[in-house]
């Protein structure tokens, strides 16, 4: 996966007209940090770097866990056909003192009008079990920074989850912030009540968020 990104952005990078090269830092805090409908800390400081250039962008994330750090890495491709956008990319999660075991994914995306779908293609290390492979697809409606989500994972994973919510910008200090609703279900979560059904959970989460473009 990692050979074939790196060769599919040299090829973009060796055809790609003369843009500037931008790069940005951001810095933010959630109340819970909750990612595909999966909660992994109660609330987490965040940050991380990006560089773009002609669609071309790479960057690193990091998370404040409950047990540690998660450490993000991505890069890949963003490009649009008239009013359809598309994108293409690959992203690593890993994680300090054994919060987690290694993901390594393959990206892709598509969108049109208020209508989105993201996917998901990726093996998770899984300590010292068995790897296991999984996919993830998610349609989205988005309008007037309101937006809704289905998130729904296959292969060795299995569940889904719902997410509603909205996002803005406060643009006297430029301060994005994004309220949602993440219901998760009880397969997706692993968890069962007393009877042996599953648990689902639902999370109000809050971010913000501060964008510092250091070059552009």
């Amino acid at each position: 996966m990692k050979r074939t990104l790196s060769a599919f952005v040299i090829a973009l990078t060796a055809t790609a007209p003369a843009h500037a090269v931008e790069l940005a830092a951001n810095i933010g805090f959630m109340s819970d940090y909750v990612f595909r409908g999966i909660e992994q800390a109660q609330t987490a400081a965040m940050a991380g770097v990006d560089v773009t250039h002609a669609g071309l962008y790479a960057g690193t994330w990091a998370a404040d866990v409950d047990q540690g750090l998660e450490i993000d890495l991505y890069g890949g491709y963003n490009g649009a056909l008239g009013d359809l956008t598309y994108g293409i990319g690959a992203t690593g999660y890993y994680y300090t003192d054994d919060f987690d075991d290694t993901y390594q994914e393959l990206n892709l995306a598509a969108g049109y009008g208020i209508f989105s779908v993201a996917a998901a293609f990726g093996r998770y290390d899984n300590f010292d079990g068995p790897t296991e492979a999984y996919s993830y697809v998610a349609p989205r409606l988005g309008y007037a920074g309101f937006y809704g989500v289905v998130g729904v994972f296959g292969n060795d994973f299995d569940g889904e989850y719902y997410e509603a919510g909205y996002g803005s910008r406060f643009e006297p200090i430029g301060l994005d912030y994004k309220l949602a609703v993440i219901h998760g279900t009880g397969d997706l979560l692993g968890d069962t009540d007393a009877d042996g059904d599953d648990d689902d959970e639902t999370t109000v989460m809050l971010s913000i968020s501060k964008t510092f473009q250091l070059l552009d």
